[in-house]
């Protein structure tokens, strides 16, 4: 039966990949079927302003990403505070809300890219466990 620690088991999972920029851990984290729509700022709160910028998950496509991110930019701070999490009463699906505070600075241009804001990453339990499946992207409420 699910329970609110696997759950948590995954953000950590996933906190620790960004932490340590483990481009396999992090892929480990996504469901084949994941799609990532993301706001252009944690201010557009209105779906009508997202955009999709990897499509649906791709392990090559969304690895390589990744790793241009983890090679070009330093991690400064990866602040992740859990809120809530919510499994369903049948134990196959869950949410979590998730506060974040992660700053990238460009080792290049020293330009800073900061996703502050608060996340909702949605869960389902599958054959090989636990895999996130949609996550809204960081929003300011």
């Amino acid at each position: 039966m699910a329970t609110v620690d696997e759950i948590q088991k995954i953000i950590d999972r996933e906190t620790e990949a960004w932490n340590t920029k483990n481009v396999e851990l992090l892929l480990s984290v996504f469901h084949p079927d994941m799609v990532w729509p993301w706001p252009p700022s944690a201010a557009h709160h209105d779906p009508m302003d997202w955009v999709l910028v990897q499509g649906r998950f791709n392990e090559l496509r969304w690895g390589a990403g990744w790793q241009q991110l983890f090679e070009t930019h330093e991690l400064i701070r990866n602040i992740r505070t859990t809120c809530k999490v919510q499994v369903s009463k049948e134990a196959d699906g869950a949410f979590a809300v998730v506060d974040i505070d992660t700053l990238w600075k460009n080792k290049n241009t020293g330009v800073e890219m900061n996703w502050k804001g608060r996340t909702c990453k949605t869960y389902t339990l599958t054959h090989s466990g636990w895999k996130m499946i949609h996550q809204v992207g960081v929003l300011a409420y």
